[in-house]
């Protein structure tokens, strides 16, 4: 009895695990899409959290931002790179 329980109590665990809570588009916020489309490449401190250790940019799964913003998020890391706002690759 005991054992069947201890079993049932490890499945459970993995199952609640598994479970993630859906990510919303930060940029959204689950509303309507402004036109035109457009992520401000001189907000460095937003562009960071998009952006890993390793200097590269985060996927949607891992972020939530929705597919029209996450081309808008390229393009305006892209740009800040370029400008020299933010590294092509991390400090050591």
């Amino acid at each position: 009895m005991a054992r069947s329980n201890r079993l049932n109590l490890r499945k459970l665990r993995k199952k609640r695990a598994r479970v993630k809570k859906p990510m919303k588009c930060r940029f959204t916020g689950g509303g309507e899409v402004p036109r035109p489309v457009y992520v401000d490449y001189k907000d460095v401190k937003l562009l960071k959290t998009l952006v890993d250790r390793e200097g590269r940019i985060m996927p949607r799964r891992r972020t939530g931002t929705c597919a029209l913003y996450q081309r808008a998020v390229r393009e305006a890391v892209l740009r800040a790179r370029f400008i020299g706002l933010m590294p092509y690759v991390p400090e050591e």
